[in-house]
């Protein structure tokens, strides 16, 4: 389910934390009183609709405890919230923000992943959108061939009324193995933005030798931490979109 497909609870009466606020919003989720408003319920995994709240700011949430992960067969268990978390990570580092605020943290279910609510803009057209060239969405590609995202569906797009969009869902990411599987690949092979090159260096850089570095060996396991940084090596080698896997399926599905 997507974090559009639910109906809103107020999330409280104080001032709202915009995601582009990250130092403000990652406080708030880390140290907030965390209240479950509701359940998304066609998720796959437990995902918790909440409010948070602390020294007066407010927002809505995404809080998916670890507890309530579903066992996968390519990816070790209990581990979709530090995953998560990485992307937020990695994101940042680029430069590109297309993760909104996220952190890892004890809640009423246990220690999960808690993510800052994007709402939407419902006048964007979902699909219209994916199979767009809008520069936006061309950074979700590039960001998604980083992390090696698993399962970039049409409805983890958020796009905002500003024209940035947000991605959501980014627990099946960072395999050590090729398993890019996305909806976005309208750039396969093309040459590169001289953005896209900028941002890839910057994360060159912090996967060497730096906090991100040290950040993603605490999520995830060296032999993948090592993964990421061939992938961005071959992307910075040769400057183009990657080309679907030829052994796995290139999109995924449901692709919405």
């Amino acid at each position: 389910m997507t974090q559009s497909s639910r109906d809103r609870t107020p999330a409280g009466d104080g001032p709202v934390v915009s995601p582009r606020d990250t130092e403000t919003a990652e406080r708030l989720l880390s140290l907030g009183r965390l209240t479950v408003e509701g359940r998304l319920v066609q998720a796959s995994n437990a995902t918790l609709y909440c409010s948070i709240e602390w020294e007066g700011l407010t927002a809505a949430c995404v809080y998916k405890p670890v507890a309530g992960e579903r066992p996968l067969w390519d990816f070790p268990d209990g581990t979709l919230a530090e995953r998560e978390v990485a992307a937020y990570a990695v994101s940042e580092t680029m430069g590109l923000r297309v993760v909104p605020p996220t952190v890892h943290r004890d809640g009423p279910y246990g220690p999960g992943m808690v993510q800052l609510w994007v709402e939407p803009d419902p006048e964007v057209d979902l699909v219209a959108l994916s199979r767009s060239e809008d520069e936006a969405i061309r950074r979700m590609a590039v960001f998604d061939a980083v992390v090696n995202n698993a399962d970039r569906k049409i409805g983890h797009l958020l796009p905002v009324s500003d024209g940035h969009v947000y991605g959501c869902d980014h627990g099946v990411c960072f395999s050590a193995e090729y398993k890019l599987r996305t909806v976005l690949w309208q750039w396969r092979g093309q040459r590169l933005t001289a953005e896209a090159v900028e941002a890839l260096r910057r994360v060159d850089k912090a996967l060497r030798n730096g906090p991100l570095r040290e950040n993603l060996l605490r999520l995830l396991t060296a032999e993948e931490v090592e993964a990421t940084v061939r992938r961005v090596e071959l992307m910075l080698k040769h400057k183009i979109h990657p080309f679907p896997p030829e052994d796995w399926p290139a999109i995924p599905w449901p692709p919405m």
